[in-house]
């Protein structure tokens, strides 16, 4: 299946949301790398993040010249979870862990990210023990419910909050993993026009 990305960023990466809402996700491929620790402070974080963008912008420029359809290279998205819950009200992102990740387009393929992290490697661009880390994966996320966050990323909680209560509501409980898509720029973007997609898997109980 061959999905148009722009038409995927449209349904499923809305620019806007004043309400939570239930959607489906389809199996999406994506670019992965885990760490561990507070992304403020650990300095794995940003490297992770930049390898992810450097093969992402290499795929997409690669392939267009190999003739494949132009695309725009998806948000960066994460997964965060902790062993104790706890510390996500407390704010103690030290023991937070954590899985960056950039959506590819369908027609990408293995072997393709695999001569992409070739080639990153030969240019000195990210260092090679960084791009050892980096899977290429199926994510398949299914029912889930997501809200748009408007402002700094300190501020979440009461969406978070808001979002949890509507899934209770509507008689669904919490699976998986908390979930953000960066649709802005914190370099770029003031900090209280930041839009973040607060998203997470629920099921029937």
């Amino acid at each position: 299946m061959n999905r148009n990305p722009q038409d995927l960023m449209k349904t499923f990466y809305p620019s806007s949301a004043k309400e939570p809402r239930i959607i489906t996700i389809p199996p999406l491929n994506f670019l992965m790398i885990d760490g561990h620790g507070d992304p403020n402070t650990n300095p794995s974080y940003p490297t992770a993040v930049s390898a992810l963008y450097t093969l992402s912008y290499t795929l997409k420029f690669d392939l267009k010249k190999e003739g494949y359809p132009e695309f725009k290279v998806f948000p960066l998205e994460g997964l965060w979870w902790a062993e104790d819950l706890n510390t996500f009200q407390t704010g103690e992102k030290s023991a937070w862990d954590w899985t960056m990740m950039i959506a590819q387009p369908d027609w990408i393929t293995r072997e393709q990210v695999d001569q992409a992290i070739a080639k990153t490697a030969s240019n000195g661009k990210v260092r090679e023990d960084v791009l050892g880390k980096v899977r290429f994966e199926l994510y398949d996320e299914g029912l889930s419910v997501q809200v748009m966050h408007i402002g700094p990323y300190s501020t979440e909680g009461p969406n978070i909050a808001r979002m949890h209560a509507f899934v209770m509501d509507k008689g669904y409980e919490l699976r998986g993993k908390h979930h953000e898509i960066y649709l802005g720029d914190p370099n770029r973007t003031a900090p209280e026009k930041l839009k973040t997609i607060i998203r997470q898997p629920i099921q029937k109980p």
